[in-house]
């Protein structure tokens, strides 16, 4: 790297609205504060749910036939 074009590479504290704090390395001057960090965030905790709102998933699949597979009795013709 050439010296005196690149900005100062620091470590710095980040700190998250639910108290968990690590370190890493940053441009940035000065310690950061985010709301919502990997521990406390609902897609990484697996808190997070999904919501099928009007039957869409249910529609989709009937649609392009992906619905549940039929049962073997029914397949067989008697």
């Amino acid at each position: 790297m050439k010296a005196g074009i690149h900005p100062a590479y620091n470590e710095v504290n980040i700190t998250c609205a639910c108290g968990h704090s690590f370190r890493t390395r940053s441009t940035h001057k000065g310690d950061i504060r985010v709301e919502i960090c990997s521990r406390c965030h609902p897609f990484f905790t697996g808190r997070q749910k999904l919501v099928d709102s009007e039957g869409r998933i249910d529609r989709f699949q009937r649609k392009y036939g992906r619905g549940k597979a039929p049962s073997p009795a029914a397949a067989t013709p008697a």
